[in-house]
């Protein structure tokens, strides 16, 4: 069933999830349920701009700065990534707002 998720959204780790960059790629593992799952060098780039920007929009938007891909190819791989992370629990999704930002320092 696909994870339904708005682009205004924004995601955050799961609490029980490890993550480590090795070389161009990056390995994910839900400590919980001792899912890993591997990130190729675009779905670690992904992952990274995920995990810094204030929204899935921001992020989808520096991706398709970053990289030559249709808008809509772009889009479909970046909820393909999305679908598998929250569904193996490795990232929560949350509306702007909830929380500390990865990228913006608490006052």
């Amino acid at each position: 069933m696909p994870v339904s998720f708005s682009l205004s959204q924004r995601i955050s780790i799961a609490p029980d999830v490890l993550h480590r960059q090795v070389g161009d790629e990056a390995v994910l593992l839900n400590l919980k349920t001792e899912l890993y799952f591997g990130l190729d060098q675009v779905g670690a780039r992904m992952w990274d701009v995920l995990n810094e920007a204030f929204s899935i929009q921001a992020a989808y938007e520096t991706l398709l700065q970053e990289y030559d891909v249709p808008p809509g190819q772009l889009r479909e791989d970046l909820d393909e990534l999305l679908e598998g992370l929250v569904a193996l629990g490795l990232v929560q999704l949350g509306e702007i707002g909830q929380g500390p930002s990865v990228d913006q320092p608490t006052e």
